[in-house]
Protein backbone atom coordinates (compact mmCIF):
# COMPACT_ATOMS: atom_id res chain seq x y z
CA UNK A 1 0.00 0.00 0.00
CA UNK A 2 1.47 3.36 -1.00
CA UNK A 3 0.08 6.59 0.40
CA UNK A 4 1.75 9.71 -0.97
CA UNK A 5 0.08 11.91 1.63
CA UNK A 6 1.77 10.10 4.50
CA UNK A 7 4.94 9.82 2.40
CA UNK A 8 5.23 13.61 2.15
CA UNK A 9 4.05 14.34 5.69
CA UNK A 10 6.99 12.34 7.09
CA UNK A 11 9.53 14.01 4.79
CA UNK A 12 12.60 15.34 6.65
CA UNK A 13 13.95 18.21 4.54
CA UNK A 14 17.03 18.77 6.72
CA UNK A 15 18.35 15.24 6.28
CA UNK A 16 17.55 15.31 2.57
CA UNK A 17 19.67 18.46 2.06
CA UNK A 18 22.57 17.15 4.18
CA UNK A 19 22.83 13.71 2.61
CA UNK A 20 22.34 15.00 -0.94
CA UNK A 21 25.15 17.53 -0.45
CA UNK A 22 27.43 14.86 1.02
CA UNK A 23 26.69 12.46 -1.85
CA UNK A 24 27.50 15.03 -4.55
CA UNK A 25 30.62 16.20 -2.68
CA UNK A 26 31.94 12.65 -2.23
CA UNK A 27 31.40 11.96 -5.94
CA UNK A 28 33.29 15.09 -6.97
CA UNK A 29 36.03 14.49 -4.40
CA UNK A 30 36.77 10.95 -5.59
CA UNK A 31 36.71 11.99 -9.25
CA UNK A 32 39.19 14.74 -8.43
CA UNK A 33 41.49 12.30 -6.62
CA UNK A 34 41.33 9.90 -9.57
CA UNK A 35 42.14 12.85 -11.89
CA UNK A 36 39.01 12.19 -13.92
CA UNK A 37 38.19 15.88 -13.51
CA UNK A 38 40.66 18.70 -13.00
CA UNK A 39 38.65 21.33 -11.20
CA UNK A 40 39.67 23.78 -8.52
CA UNK A 41 39.22 22.50 -4.99
CA UNK A 42 36.99 25.48 -4.31
CA UNK A 43 34.58 24.13 -6.94
CA UNK A 44 34.68 20.64 -5.41
CA UNK A 45 33.42 22.02 -2.09
CA UNK A 46 30.47 23.89 -3.66
CA UNK A 47 27.83 21.28 -2.58
CA UNK A 48 28.89 21.67 1.05
CA UNK A 49 28.76 25.43 0.82
CA UNK A 50 25.30 25.32 -0.73
CA UNK A 51 24.26 23.25 2.28
CA UNK A 52 25.73 25.85 4.68
CA UNK A 53 24.13 28.72 2.72
CA UNK A 54 20.71 27.08 3.07
CA UNK A 55 21.33 26.73 6.81
CA UNK A 56 22.32 30.39 7.26
CA UNK A 57 19.45 31.72 5.14
CA UNK A 58 16.97 29.47 6.96
CA UNK A 59 18.27 30.55 10.37
CA UNK A 60 18.12 34.22 9.38
CA UNK A 61 14.51 34.02 8.21
CA UNK A 62 13.58 31.93 11.25
CA UNK A 63 15.11 34.52 13.59
CA UNK A 64 13.23 37.30 11.83
CA UNK A 65 9.93 35.43 12.25
CA UNK A 66 10.80 34.73 15.89
CA UNK A 67 11.33 38.38 16.79
CA UNK A 68 8.19 39.47 14.91
CA UNK A 69 6.02 37.09 16.97
CA UNK A 70 6.26 38.06 20.68
CA UNK A 71 3.82 35.31 21.68
CA UNK A 72 6.20 32.63 20.39
CA UNK A 73 8.66 33.53 23.17
CA UNK A 74 6.13 32.41 25.75
CA UNK A 75 5.45 29.00 24.16
CA UNK A 76 8.03 26.60 25.53
CA UNK A 77 7.99 24.23 22.55
CA UNK A 78 8.73 27.01 20.04
CA UNK A 79 11.44 28.38 22.32
CA UNK A 80 13.16 24.97 22.42
CA UNK A 81 12.94 24.70 18.62
CA UNK A 82 14.39 28.18 18.14
CA UNK A 83 17.21 27.49 20.59
CA UNK A 84 17.98 24.18 18.85
CA UNK A 85 18.13 26.05 15.53
CA UNK A 86 20.68 28.52 16.91
CA UNK A 87 22.81 25.67 18.32
CA UNK A 88 22.72 23.92 14.95
CA UNK A 89 23.66 27.19 13.24
CA UNK A 90 26.75 27.53 15.48
CA UNK A 91 27.82 23.96 14.67
CA UNK A 92 27.40 24.56 10.93
CA UNK A 93 29.41 27.79 11.07
CA UNK A 94 32.32 25.93 12.67
CA UNK A 95 32.02 23.21 10.01
CA UNK A 96 32.05 25.92 7.35
CA UNK A 97 35.29 27.29 8.80
CA UNK A 98 36.83 23.81 8.61
CA UNK A 99 35.70 23.40 5.00
CA UNK A 100 37.16 26.77 3.99
CA UNK A 101 40.50 25.94 5.59
CA UNK A 102 40.49 22.47 3.96
CA UNK A 103 39.78 23.85 0.48
CA UNK A 104 42.46 26.52 0.90
CA UNK A 105 45.03 23.98 2.11
CA UNK A 106 44.25 21.53 -0.70
CA UNK A 107 44.57 24.32 -3.24
CA UNK A 108 47.71 26.11 -1.95
CA UNK A 109 49.30 23.78 0.69
CA UNK A 110 50.13 26.62 3.08
CA UNK A 111 48.74 25.36 6.42
CA UNK A 112 49.43 22.49 8.75
CA UNK A 113 46.57 20.03 8.85
CA UNK A 114 46.42 20.16 12.64
CA UNK A 115 45.47 23.85 12.34
CA UNK A 116 42.89 23.04 9.65
CA UNK A 117 41.26 20.44 11.93
CA UNK A 118 41.03 22.80 14.94
CA UNK A 119 37.41 23.93 14.15
CA UNK A 120 36.35 20.30 13.62
CA UNK A 121 37.96 19.18 16.89
CA UNK A 122 36.28 22.08 18.71
CA UNK A 123 32.92 21.05 17.19
CA UNK A 124 33.50 17.51 18.45
CA UNK A 125 34.21 18.78 21.97
CA UNK A 126 31.11 20.94 22.24
CA UNK A 127 28.99 18.26 20.55
CA UNK A 128 29.19 16.18 23.75
CA UNK A 129 27.33 18.86 25.70
CA UNK A 130 24.95 19.50 22.79
CA UNK A 131 24.07 15.80 22.66
CA UNK A 132 23.22 15.82 26.37
CA UNK A 133 21.02 18.91 25.88
CA UNK A 134 19.25 17.27 22.92
CA UNK A 135 18.52 14.14 24.96
CA UNK A 136 17.00 16.23 27.74
CA UNK A 137 14.76 18.14 25.31
CA UNK A 138 13.94 15.18 23.02
CA UNK A 139 15.73 16.61 19.98
CA UNK A 140 17.58 14.77 17.19
CA UNK A 141 21.38 15.01 17.24
CA UNK A 142 22.83 12.72 14.55
CA UNK A 143 25.48 15.18 13.32
CA UNK A 144 26.54 16.15 16.83
CA UNK A 145 26.75 12.49 17.89
CA UNK A 146 28.90 11.64 14.86
CA UNK A 147 31.34 14.45 15.71
CA UNK A 148 31.43 13.57 19.42
CA UNK A 149 32.29 9.88 18.98
CA UNK A 150 34.96 10.59 16.35
CA UNK A 151 36.97 13.32 18.10
CA UNK A 152 39.97 11.01 18.52
CA UNK A 153 39.77 9.99 14.86
CA UNK A 154 39.97 13.62 13.73
CA UNK A 155 43.13 14.11 15.81
CA UNK A 156 44.73 11.00 14.31
CA UNK A 157 43.88 12.13 10.77
CA UNK A 158 45.46 15.55 11.30
CA UNK A 159 48.64 14.08 12.77
CA UNK A 160 48.85 11.47 10.00
CA UNK A 161 48.44 14.05 7.22
CA UNK A 162 51.16 16.23 8.79
CA UNK A 163 53.52 13.24 9.02
CA UNK A 164 53.85 13.55 12.79
CA UNK A 165 52.81 9.93 13.23
CA UNK A 166 54.06 7.25 10.82
CA UNK A 167 51.43 4.62 11.50
CA UNK A 168 49.77 2.73 8.72
CA UNK A 169 46.28 3.81 7.75
CA UNK A 170 44.92 0.60 9.21
CA UNK A 171 46.11 1.68 12.67
CA UNK A 172 45.15 5.31 12.10
CA UNK A 173 41.53 4.31 11.51
CA UNK A 174 41.26 2.39 14.82
CA UNK A 175 38.59 4.78 16.25
CA UNK A 176 36.51 4.25 13.10
CA UNK A 177 36.92 0.48 13.44
CA UNK A 178 35.66 0.60 17.03
CA UNK A 179 32.59 2.69 16.13
CA UNK A 180 31.72 0.46 13.18
CA UNK A 181 32.15 -2.73 15.22
CA UNK A 182 29.76 -1.41 17.86
CA UNK A 183 27.31 -0.43 15.12
CA UNK A 184 27.64 -3.89 13.57
CA UNK A 185 26.71 -5.47 16.89
CA UNK A 186 23.59 -3.30 16.94
CA UNK A 187 22.72 -4.40 13.40
CA UNK A 188 23.07 -8.07 14.36
CA UNK A 189 20.77 -7.45 17.33
CA UNK A 190 18.09 -5.88 15.11
CA UNK A 191 18.33 -8.80 12.64
CA UNK A 192 17.98 -11.39 15.41
CA UNK A 193 15.11 -9.46 16.99
CA UNK A 194 13.32 -9.20 13.63
CA UNK A 195 13.76 -12.95 13.08
CA UNK A 196 12.29 -13.71 16.53
CA UNK A 197 9.27 -11.50 15.84
CA UNK A 198 8.67 -13.22 12.51
CA UNK A 199 8.39 -16.60 14.23
CA UNK A 200 6.03 -15.39 16.98
CA UNK A 201 2.39 -15.83 15.86
CA UNK A 202 0.91 -13.47 18.47
CA UNK A 203 2.90 -10.40 17.32
CA UNK A 204 1.13 -7.65 15.41
CA UNK A 205 1.81 -7.45 11.68
CA UNK A 206 2.82 -3.79 11.92
CA UNK A 207 5.44 -4.63 14.55
CA UNK A 208 6.88 -7.36 12.35
CA UNK A 209 7.01 -5.04 9.37
CA UNK A 210 8.66 -2.20 11.31
CA UNK A 211 11.28 -4.50 12.85
CA UNK A 212 12.06 -6.02 9.44
CA UNK A 213 12.39 -2.59 7.86
CA UNK A 214 14.69 -1.46 10.68
CA UNK A 215 16.92 -4.51 10.27
CA UNK A 216 17.17 -4.05 6.50
CA UNK A 217 17.74 -0.30 6.79
CA UNK A 218 20.51 -0.58 9.39
CA UNK A 219 22.15 -3.32 7.34
CA UNK A 220 22.25 -1.08 4.26
CA UNK A 221 23.83 1.66 6.38
CA UNK A 222 26.47 -0.10 8.45
CA UNK A 223 27.65 -2.92 6.16
CA UNK A 224 28.51 -0.60 3.20
CA UNK A 225 30.36 1.71 5.61
CA UNK A 226 32.43 -1.21 6.86
CA UNK A 227 33.22 -2.31 3.29
CA UNK A 228 34.11 1.29 2.39
CA UNK A 229 36.56 1.57 5.29
CA UNK A 230 38.22 -1.75 4.38
CA UNK A 231 38.65 -0.72 0.72
CA UNK A 232 39.86 2.78 1.60
CA UNK A 233 42.41 1.44 4.09
CA UNK A 234 43.82 -1.00 1.55
CA UNK A 235 43.89 1.74 -1.08
CA UNK A 236 45.80 4.19 1.14
CA UNK A 237 48.21 1.49 2.35
CA UNK A 238 48.74 0.49 -1.32
CA UNK A 239 47.87 -3.15 -0.70
CA UNK A 240 45.02 -3.02 -3.21
CA UNK A 241 45.17 -1.34 -6.61
CA UNK A 242 41.76 0.19 -7.16
CA UNK A 243 40.54 3.68 -7.90
CA UNK A 244 39.22 6.01 -5.24
CA UNK A 245 35.82 5.90 -6.93
CA UNK A 246 35.67 2.11 -6.60
CA UNK A 247 36.79 2.29 -2.97
CA UNK A 248 34.14 4.92 -2.16
CA UNK A 249 31.26 3.26 -4.04
CA UNK A 250 29.88 1.55 -0.86
CA UNK A 251 29.71 4.99 0.74
CA UNK A 252 27.57 6.18 -2.18
CA UNK A 253 25.14 3.34 -1.44
CA UNK A 254 24.93 4.49 2.18
CA UNK A 255 24.17 8.07 1.17
CA UNK A 256 21.51 6.93 -1.32
CA UNK A 257 19.89 4.85 1.42
CA UNK A 258 19.92 7.83 3.78
CA UNK A 259 18.36 10.06 1.12
CA UNK A 260 15.56 7.53 0.59
CA UNK A 261 14.94 7.14 4.31
CA UNK A 262 14.69 10.93 4.71
CA UNK A 263 11.24 10.68 3.08
CA UNK A 264 9.99 8.43 5.87
CA UNK A 265 11.73 10.02 8.87
CA UNK A 266 9.74 12.39 10.99
CA UNK A 267 11.36 15.16 12.99
CA UNK A 268 13.53 18.08 12.09
CA UNK A 269 13.38 21.64 13.34
CA UNK A 270 10.31 23.38 11.97
CA UNK A 271 11.68 26.87 12.70
CA UNK A 272 14.02 26.83 9.68
CA UNK A 273 12.77 29.61 7.37
CA UNK A 274 10.08 30.30 10.00
CA UNK A 275 7.49 27.97 8.42
CA UNK A 276 6.59 26.37 11.83
CA UNK A 277 5.14 23.28 10.15
CA UNK A 278 6.41 20.35 8.07
CA UNK A 279 7.83 21.64 4.75
CA UNK A 280 5.50 19.63 2.52
CA UNK A 281 2.44 20.84 4.42
CA UNK A 282 3.74 24.38 3.95
CA UNK A 283 4.12 23.81 0.20
CA UNK A 284 0.62 22.32 0.02
CA UNK A 285 -0.71 25.44 1.71
CA UNK A 286 1.14 27.77 -0.66
CA UNK A 287 0.25 25.72 -3.76
CA UNK A 288 -3.13 24.03 -3.18
CA UNK A 289 -2.94 22.37 -6.59
CA UNK A 290 -0.19 20.10 -5.21
CA UNK A 291 -2.67 18.56 -2.75
CA UNK A 292 -4.27 16.63 -5.62
CA UNK A 293 -0.97 14.83 -6.17
CA UNK A 294 -0.26 14.42 -2.47
CA UNK A 295 -3.62 12.80 -1.71
CA UNK A 296 -3.08 9.92 -4.17
CA UNK A 297 -2.90 6.44 -2.69
CA UNK A 298 -2.80 3.07 -4.39
CA UNK A 299 -2.35 -0.57 -3.54
CA UNK A 300 -0.65 -3.07 -5.81
CA UNK A 301 -2.69 -5.90 -4.32
CA UNK A 302 -5.98 -4.12 -4.94
CA UNK A 303 -4.87 -3.26 -8.47
CA UNK A 304 -4.19 -6.92 -9.14
CA UNK A 305 -7.55 -7.95 -7.70
CA UNK A 306 -9.31 -5.30 -9.78
CA UNK A 307 -7.62 -6.53 -12.92
CA UNK A 308 -8.62 -10.13 -12.19
CA UNK A 309 -12.19 -9.07 -11.48
CA UNK A 310 -12.32 -7.16 -14.75
CA UNK A 311 -11.03 -10.18 -16.64
CA UNK A 312 -13.57 -12.37 -14.90
CA UNK A 313 -16.38 -9.96 -15.77
CA UNK A 314 -15.27 -9.76 -19.38
CA UNK A 315 -15.12 -13.54 -19.60
CA UNK A 316 -18.58 -13.90 -18.09
CA UNK A 317 -20.22 -11.07 -20.04
CA UNK A 318 -21.39 -13.52 -22.73
CA UNK A 319 -22.02 -16.84 -20.99
CA UNK A 320 -22.23 -20.01 -23.00
CA UNK A 321 -25.78 -21.35 -23.37
CA UNK A 322 -24.57 -24.90 -22.79
CA UNK A 323 -23.09 -24.03 -19.39
CA UNK A 324 -25.83 -21.71 -18.13
CA UNK A 325 -29.52 -22.51 -18.32
CA UNK A 326 -31.97 -19.75 -19.30
CA UNK A 327 -32.85 -18.98 -15.67
CA UNK A 328 -29.20 -18.56 -14.67
CA UNK A 329 -28.51 -16.39 -17.71
CA UNK A 330 -31.38 -14.06 -16.77
CA UNK A 331 -30.09 -13.77 -13.21
CA UNK A 332 -26.57 -12.89 -14.38
CA UNK A 333 -27.94 -10.22 -16.70
CA UNK A 334 -29.94 -8.71 -13.83
CA UNK A 335 -26.84 -8.63 -11.62
CA UNK A 336 -24.87 -6.93 -14.40
CA UNK A 337 -27.62 -4.27 -14.66
CA UNK A 338 -27.08 -3.35 -11.01
CA UNK A 339 -30.26 -4.70 -9.40
CA UNK A 340 -29.69 -4.58 -5.63
CA UNK A 341 -29.49 -7.85 -3.76
CA UNK A 342 -31.75 -8.12 -0.70
CA UNK A 343 -30.62 -10.34 2.16
CA UNK A 344 -32.77 -11.49 5.03
CA UNK A 345 -31.19 -11.67 8.46
CA UNK A 346 -32.32 -14.54 10.64
CA UNK A 347 -33.30 -13.58 14.19
CA UNK A 348 -31.14 -14.76 17.07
Amino acid sequence: MANLQGFFQEFNASKFVVFTALLIFSLLFTLQLDQVINWSWWAIFIPLWIWKAIVMIGAGIGSYIWWKRPLSRVISEEYVQYKAMLISLAVHLLLLMFELLSADNLEYRRHMWILVFVPLIFVSMISIGISVWCVRHDRSFELELFCAVNILQFVFLALKLDGIIIWSWEITFIPFWIVLCVSLVGVLYTIIFAGILLRMPDVNTDQRRSSTHSAVGYSFLVVPLLVFLVLLTNKLDKTLKISYFAATSPLFLTFVTLIITSFGTRGGNQYWFGIRKPPCQFLFGVCPCLQLFGNVSYSLQNMGNTERNNNREQGSSEPDSDLFPPGKKKKIIQDKMGIPVVTLEMPD
